[in-house]
């Protein structure tokens, strides 16, 4: 499987369905076939439509697509991205407002590096863009970097988030989406230990797997099945001859995607179906819900296959973080070093990857910080994309996130926290202000 020949096979194969796609809706929409009208052109036509743009996709990184942001003024600002920093395997990047005056919020969004692209996140940025400066990870395609740049473990990963904190300074709230959450946790206690000054000001933790041991998911089952042997025999290969990677272990993003869409495929059929008949019909459009969700949905990135191996092995078999056991190299982190930052946990009541119950863990871990600057929520109904980009997180959790920074940027001595969420009739507590009391 490590060959670079099913790499590319993989490749082709989703070259020969994009083709297939663009063959049928272009010969199914000749005029000619006007003379003799059926229905079973327009079906045609709407298939390979619907085939040609879903395989496009897989190849392309999206844009983040964010023009603009009313300031203040009432005016719209142009939003320009930024590049701040730039690694080999991941840049920070800056959402910049032209024209408005910087926000005293600064946010740095750390992205997962899970199979999509940071721009997963581009309804959260666009939300937090009015009232903050917006940072976020922007994470490289494995398949584009060559081999000469070497290795990247989670402990690379947790080095450049170090990197990133330093450079953005003290004055910073982390928030950290699903997969990262472990590794942000390990890098803001590296911090307290090696640069105590260079801390962020908050750290909020949205469903990760901080213990995937307090919580069963099909994911976690997953990892503990499977041996470190199977998963490197199944999933790792060579990236083929097409890109700057050539050669370089990945898991690639194709395989990722063939296992997201594996866990809900009925939905993802229907979907699919769906779209079809609403193109057969005219219905359809380039920017309707379907292409908009499934447009971002589809375009997966390759892994490096340390990164995803020593992913699998430390923080799901061992439980490393969990177990406040991670090593950097050869120092140890200590979670319990933390004590300045104010931390809070959001989880989703159906998130069915990161279960209720695995980020809260973070919250014992944390016994250096006071229980008035600790909060943790968990949002009823709520999936686990609904807690980082969907209605739940713009109508409940935003407000909740961003009333939790302010707080803990005012600092009030002896300021009571007020933040209550309930879990299975057991209070969750936290500083901050909403309907969700200290842990």
């Amino acid at each position: 499987m490590k060959s670079m020949f099913t790499y590319d096979l993989m490749e082709s194969a989703r070259n020969t369905n994009e083709w297939l796609g663009a063959t049928a809706r272009a010969m199914a929409s000749y005029p000619a076939w006007g003379l003799a009208p059926h229905p079973l052109f327009n079906m045609i036509a709407a298939w390979g439509e619907v085939t040609e743009r879903s395989f496009s996709r897989m190849v392309a990184k999206p844009d983040w697509g964010i023009r603009t942001v009313v300031g203040e003024d009432g005016r719209d600002h142009i939003v320009q991205v930024e590049t701040v920093v730039t690694r080999p395997f991941g840049s920070l990047i800056h959402f910049r407002a032209q024209g408005r005056a910087p926000k005293s919020k600064r946010v740095l969004l750390v992205a997962p590096m899970s199979g999509h692209y940071a721009t997963l996140l581009r309804s959260t940025v666009a939300s937090l863009l009015p009232d903050c400066e917006v940072y976020v990870t922007d994470w490289h395609n494995a398949r584009d970097i060559p081999v000469s740049a070497g290795k990247f473990d989670i402990e690379d990963y947790t080095l450049y988030l170090v990197d990133f904190m330093r450079h953005l300074g003290p004055d910073l709230h982390v928030v950290a989406v699903c997969q990262p959450a472990p590794l942000t946790l390990a890098a803001t206690a590296y911090l307290a230990e090696e640069e105590p000054a260079a801390q962020p000001r908050t750290l909020t933790l949205i469903g990760g797997p901080i213990d995937p041991g307090a919580a069963e998911t099909e994911v976690t089952d997953f990892g503990r099945r499977v041996t470190m042997g199977q998963l490197e025999h199944a999933m790792i290969q060579r990236v083929g001859f097409k890109y700057r990677g050539a050669g370089r272990l990945v898991y690639p993003g194709l395989l990722q995607l063939q296992s997201f869409i594996s866990m809900n495929i009925d939905r993802h059929g229907e979907a699919f179906l769906g779209q079809m008949m609403r193109a057969a019909k005219g219905e359809s459009s380039d920017h309707d819900q379907h292409n908009r969700f499934y447009d971002e949905y589809l375009a997966v990135m390759d892994m490096p296959a340390e990164f995803y191996l020593s992913t699998v092995e430390r923080i799901f078999k061992r439980r490393v973080i969990a177990r406040n056991v991670f090593t950097v190299g050869a120092k140890q982190v200590d979670i319990g070093k933390i004590t300045q930052v104010a931390v809070m946990v959001v989880e989703g009541e159906k998130d069915d990857i990161s279960a209720p119950g695995q980020c809260l863990a973070a919250i014992d871990l944390c016994t250096g910080v006071p229980a008035d600057k600790k909060a943790s929520h968990l949002e009823p109904g709520a999936g686990h994309y609904g807690i980082f980009a969907g209605r739940s997180w713009r109508d409940n959790i935003r407000p909740l996130v961003l009333a939790f920074m302010e707080q803990a940027s005012a600092a009030v001595p002896g300021a009571k926290p007020s933040l209550r969420a309930v879990r299975g009739g057991r209070q969750r507590r936290g500083m901050g202000e909403s309907d969700a009391v200290p842990v």
